[in-house]
């Protein structure tokens, strides 16, 4: 058997002719936790929550900016046509001829136009955003960090430690009080939280849901 006769263009397998690069991937926003006693068990065993309140934070930006991005370049391109049909001049003008500072007047006009129609359609766009984003990320999950509380829960149980007599702070460790004291048996244990939940409780929640009730109500 004849040897094989090598390539001529050894460029050709090369490593980077040969080598496949494969985009980066992308980081999940949320990840699979246990579902809690609250959560539907028909659901499945798992339930997936941002890890804090902080990546909710950072993701809900994301949203935000990224809605109000597209909204701000279709509405660009409606304030463009919108202040040339207002600086656009009277028919009758060309019967005249245009003059040079016919076409100067146009462009100042234009520019106006536009600046007054962009500013406006920002405060829409960020209002469009804002609703749309919140909807969604008002009642999305936020893994629980303090032993299966919430940071409100925590700080009840705090405040009971301090205030209490030891009598109920026995009970309350037995659990024979909780719906009394304002917490239910499903609650303890619980592995995740809605974000609305957390109202109160954390600032990076606060920042975004405090002001929402005027964009939605809950």
């Amino acid at each position: 058997m004849e040897p094989s006769t090598p390539p001529q263009d050894l460029e050709e397998y090369s490593a980077s002719s040969t080598t496949i690069v494969f985009d980066r991937l992308v980081p999940l926003l949320r990840g699979p936790v246990r579902s809690g006693p609250g959560d539907d068990p028909s659901a499945g065993p798992y339930v997936l929550a941002f890890r804090d309140a902080r990546a909710w934070r950072n993701a809900y930006r994301a949203c935000e900016s990224k809605i109000a991005e597209q909204c701000e370049a279709g509405a660009r391109i409606g304030c463009a046509m919108t202040a040339s049909s207002k600086c656009k001049p009277p028919w009758w003008r060309s019967l005249s001829g245009f003059k040079v500072s016919d076409l100067k007047e146009r462009e100042e006009c234009e520019e106006r136009e536009m600046e007054g129609c962009l500013a406006a359609a920002k405060d829409k766009c960020g209002g469009f955003a804002r609703e749309r984003c919140v909807k969604s990320f008002r009642d999305a999950r936020i893994a629980a960090r303090v032993g299966g509380l919430s940071p409100k829960q925590a700080e009840k149980l705090v405040c009971w430690t301090i205030m209490a007599d030891k009598s109920l702070w026995i009970d309350l460790v037995g659990f024979k009080r909780l719906v009394r004291l304002g917490l239910s048996d499903r609650e303890f244990g619980a592995t995740n939280y809605r974000a609305c939940e957390l109202l109160g409780s954390s600032t990076d929640v606060d920042s975004i849901l405090g002001g929402a009730s005027e964009v939605v109500r809950f």
